[in-house]
């Protein structure tokens, strides 16, 4: 039998497959709201036959977004334009939903991808001030951010808090905190970007506080039966960065503390990364995080192929894989990965007339 498609429970959220669809900014929204793209998209997704879809980067402030276009989640206008968009989705799809709750800090304000993705200044029309742990900028160059009082440290967890309520609200199933990629809480967790000298910087200690404080906000808002977990990056790819030795004391106070589940991902806090890409170039950090804690481990990375994906489950590298890129390409993969691997899947009525002939036990 295929481990692949067994089922796996975050907490108490029971998933039928290993497959998750990772958050995957769209650049679509009108000023944070959802729009008609996001129900087209995510439609889309909901209907792929993976067993959780989680929802791209949403800002928990407006200076949180990485874009100008980014969803966000941080008022009643934002909260029932998402709703209306998870209720068209939900009308056809009873997959799972999740959020990824984030702010950009220091990679805030910047331009669409496809219109070059620069940083933009903070007198442009569609620019803000940032912010971050110290005032260090991402490139040389950009707008340099303003370092964080405690105050508004303060007021930033309060905000991750109050998203959290806010998809409490609209039924969203499980949150996941971005803690990757060079956001807000990555850069606190880094000695590269977080110099600061008081209890928020120094010591991996207090390089954590920032994530941990979060988590524990987000806990306590979001509905006590619900998953709420985190994604990281596991190492900067840079001398004296983050690294997996930290990551693993990480994902230990995370457990600690009650988290349900963490997704372990790499790189995107400083310009001299030095990534080896290939595939399953991120598993061995998964795995280590996995063996060494018991924590739920998501892998994600260039995972491409179904008996990829089979071999990563089956022989416990990791708990789950999550597709981004790939599932954009193919919005079917867990339907192909299904027939590959001998596996049964649930399609909706309308498609069941598509099933090859030559695969009559592919949907149950």
């Amino acid at each position: 039998m295929s481990q692949l498609f067994t089922p796996l429970a975050l907490g108490k959220l029971n998933l039928e497959n290993r497959i998750i669809i990772a958050p995957m900014c769209q650049y679509s929204a009108d000023n944070g709201k959802a729009t008609d793209w996001h129900t087209i998209h995510l439609g889309n997704l909901a209907l792929s036959g993976a067993s959780l879809l989680i929802l791209e980067a949403t800002a928990v402030e407006a200076e949180g977004r990485i874009t100008y276009a980014d969803l966000g989640l941080w008022n009643d206008e934002t909260e029932e334009a998402l709703a209306r968009t998870l209720k068209a989705v939900r009308a056809n799809s009873d997959m799972p939903i999740g959020i990824q709750l984030g702010h950009a800090g220091r990679k805030a304000s910047t331009a669409k991808p496809w219109d070059g993705g620069h940083a933009l200044s903070p007198d442009d029309e569609n620019g803000w001030q940032i912010v971050a742990p110290s005032a260090i900028p991402f490139l040389d160059g950009n707008p340099v951010p303003e370092a964080l009082s405690k105050e508004r440290i303060a007021e930033i967890i309060a905000r991750f808090a109050k998203a959290a309520q806010r998809a409490d609200r609209l039924g969203i199933d499980a949150i996941e905190l971005h803690g990757a990629h060079g956001y807000l809480i990555h850069q606190f967790l880094s000695p590269l970007s977080n110099q600061r000298t008081d209890e928020y910087g120094g010591s991996l200690e207090n390089r954590m506080r920032f994530a941990l404080e979060v988590y524990d906000a987000v806990r306590v808002a979001f509905g006590a039966e619900k998953p709420v977990g985190m994604r990281i990056s596991a190492s900067d790819w840079v001398e004296g960065g983050w690294d997996i030795e930290q990551s693993v004391v990480l994902a230990k106070a995370l457990k600690e503390r009650g988290c349900d589940f963490i997704h372990v991902s790499s790189g995107g806090l400083h310009a001299a990364q030095q990534i080896p890409i290939g595939p399953n170039y991120q598993v061995p950090f998964a795995d280590r995080i996995k063996s060494e804690t018991g924590l739920t481990t998501i892998a994600v990375g260039l995972i491409t192929e179904a008996e990829q994906a089979e071999a990563i489950v089956g022989t416990g590298q990791a708990d789950a894989i999550a597709l981004a890129r790939g599932i954009l390409y193919d919005p079917r993969w867990p339907w192909h990965a299904a027939a590959k691997l001998g596996a049964t899947i649930t399609p909706p009525s309308q498609y069941l007339r598509c099933q090859p002939h030559t695969l009559k036990q592919l949907f149950k």
